[in-house]
Formats: structure tokens, sequence, C-alpha cells
């Protein structure tokens, strides 16, 4: 396929040169504040990481390459509701059916599933069959990106709505599947619950919208006992998101060499490192280009409002009574960020039809290990 899919209007990425000279001078001018000794990760992003991260960001990474990348699928603008959406929209072998909506959180991008396009919009190039392809609409989520700017807040709930009519009503799917973690996560399961009519089955690797009620078994007490703790050590970003994202963005206007750091932080902690290290598992040209999507699109401090956003919609817990009806799956990668959550503890809200223990990969699922994250998919869409 070679023109813009229909529905979208023609869009290409392009860094707006003077902004990039701007940055690129802000990050030659940065400077260092004092360092805890023998800081490591300890107190966030690793000094010395960050000391190469910039130094390589300086001499070596192309931004003109960044944009090649960007532009590997095609893709274009949607006006929902009044708001522009950014999507990527690939028709593969699927020629239009099976639909999949894959929605991706912070602090990632449409990036984070550029390994897992192919092998899912075009199987039988990457060891699979024509029958297992989808049709992939990959939007990027509002405030993020090259995705219009909310006039305030917004989180999933409102999220999930221009989402279904971008499926529905733009790109004339009537019936779709939906695929996310993080807020990606959190979109699917309102998908799920406020237009279920459209939606097949979900699929999630992590659990945002949690059920109504409260732990019960000890088995629930003793995860909620753990999914506390990880939120007291690795929590405090989503606090400052969710009350104060404006005195964040005061702090870090201006300063793309902090905006850095605040997202390299959480790539470091949220991965599963336990084989592999960091610059393994995320090459500085990967850190790079997702965080040139914040940085080259003003979009650092309106993705931090939708923090805002979900606290506003209670997006986090089904409303009282109410259940995931639509089918679900859930592949519990081993994600440093919050421990899986009991199967009994899912199931109270949702109708979980598949569960998958991953034996790789954390938070970042479609990055950190992609081949599973692809058969896993595979394997959903054939059950359903």
């Amino acid at each position: 396929m070679t023109t813009t899919p229909a529905g979208l209007h023609p869009f290409t990425v392009a860094w707006d040169k003077a902004t990039l000279e701007r940055t690129l001078g802000r990050v030659r001018e940065f400077q260092r504040p004092r360092i805890p000794q023998d800081a490591g990760w300890r107190y966030g992003c690793d000094p010395n990481v960050l000391d190469e991260l910039r130094a390589y960001w300086l001499d070596r990474f192309d931004h003109a390459a960044a944009a090649d990348t960007l532009n590997r699928f095609l893709q274009g603008m949607a006006t929902v509701d009044g708001f522009d959406l950014h999507v990527i929209h690939v028709v593969g072998e699927a020629q239009g059916r099976r639909p999949l909506l894959l929605t991706h959180g912070w602090p990632g991008s449409v990036y984070e599933f550029w390994s897992v396009i192919g092998p899912l919009a075009y199987p039988s190039r990457h060891g699979g069959r024509v029958e297992e392809a989808f049709d992939l609409v990959i939007p990027a989520l509002p405030g993020f990106g090259f995705s219009g700017k909310p006039e305030a807040p917004i989180g999933a709930r409102t999220t999930a709505r221009l989402f279904d009519r971008l499926m529905r009503e733009t790109l004339g799917y009537d019936r779709y599947l939906a695929q996310g973690g993080d807020w990606g996560a959190g979109v699917s399961a309102w998908l799920a619950l406020d237009h279920a009519e459209a939606v097949r089955g979900i699929h999630l690797n992590y659990l945002l919208v949690q059920p109504d009620g409260e732990p019960e078994s000890a088995v629930e007490r003793a995860w909620k006992a753990d999914f506390d703790e990880a939120q007291r050590r690795l929590g405090a970003y989503s606090a400052l998101h969710g009350t104060r994202p404006l005195s964040l963005g005061y702090a870090m206007a201006d300063n793309p060499v902090a905006q850095l750091a605040w997202l390299v932080e959480r790539f470091h902690d949220w991965a599963d490192l336990r084989d592999r290290p960091f610059a393994d598992v995320f090459p500085k040209d990967v850190l790079l280009t997702n965080a040139m999507l914040y940085l080259l699109t003003d979009s650092f401090a309106t993705a931090t409002w939708y923090y805002a956003g979900a606290a506003a919609e209670n997006v986090r817990r089904m409303p009282r009574g109410r259940r995931v009806e639509v089918p679900t799956a859930y592949a519990a990668y081993p994600d440093p960020r919050s421990p899986t959550p009991p199967r009994e503890w899912v199931e109270r809200g949702y109708d979980v039809m598949r569960w998958r223990e991953m034996p790789r990969g954390g938070h970042f699922a479609a990055m950190e290990a992609p081949d599973l994250f692809v058969a896993d998919l595979r394997e959903w869409a054939a059950d359903l």
C-alpha cells in the first residue's frame, strides 16, 4: 500500500528545523546538578548513563534517520470530535480483515510497536501464515507525540470514546480487537466497558482498570500488599503527574536533558533486566527516537496531564457492579513496575478466556520481547 489510508489526512514525520536546533543548543548548555556519590540508579536516572546519552545525542544520533524510521509505515491524521489524532494504519495481508487497535502508554509512544508491526501485518514474511495477519491501527494518545493537545487533562475513558469513533466511523471497522499495556490497558478496558458492541476481544499486558471491590482471599491480599509496596517504591512520578503536572511542567520546560532523564529512568526501572543489561534492552537510538516524540512535539508536559485526567475520570476502578464481559486475554510478563495480579482477582472484573505467564519481558512487552508478543497475539486471535 503506497497511499494514505482512507479516512486519514496525509502526514509525514518531519522535525521542525528551528525547534531541533534550539533543542540541541539547550542540550549543549545543560548544567549537571550536584550528584550524590555512587548514585547509580538509586536516586533517579543514572548520571553516567545520562552523560553517555547526552554525548551520543549531540555527536552521533542521526535525527534524519530517526524521522525516516518513524516514516517506515503509512500514517495520517484523523479528526475525531474536533480532536486531531496521529494514526499509524497498516493494511497488510489481512486486507481489511481482523482489525487490531494497539494502544501505547507513558513514557512510550506509537514507536513502542515498531518491531512487531511487520510480523503482525505481514506474517508470511516473518515465519507466520497469511491468515494470521491483522489490520493494525496505532494512534498516539491525546496530548502525546503528533496527536493534538487537549485544552485540559483527559483520561483513558474519554480516549476510548475517541478511539472507538476512529475505528468505526473514520476507518470503517464495525468490530475490532484491542490490545494495550500501561495506559493502553486502560483504554482497552474502557473500550470493552463502554463500547462492548464493537469490541470482539481485548488483550492486556497490564491491569490498570481494577475490579470493583476490595481483595478478599489471602492470595489477593498478598498481591495487594506487594502492589502497594511497588507503588511506594516506583510510583512517586505517578502521584506528581496526577496531582501537580503543571509544577513538573514548569520545572522541565526548556530543559530537554531533564525531560530525557525523566523518561529514561522509567525505561530502566520497568524493564526486565534479569538476563540482559539495560543498554542491550534499550539501545541509545531507541531511547532517543522515542524521546523525540516528546521533546520535539512539545508533548512532555501534556503527556503527564493524562494522569490528572485519569484521576478526574476515575479510570482506575470499574463502576460499582460492572465488569468487562468482552472476552479478555491477559499476558503476565515479569513487569518490575507492578506484580502480576492473581487470576482470580482479574476474573472478578474481566471475562478472562486466556491467561499466559510470560518467561521474559517487562513493562514494555512489544519492545522487550517482540517474539513472545507476536506469538501470543497470533494465538489469542486464533482462539477467538
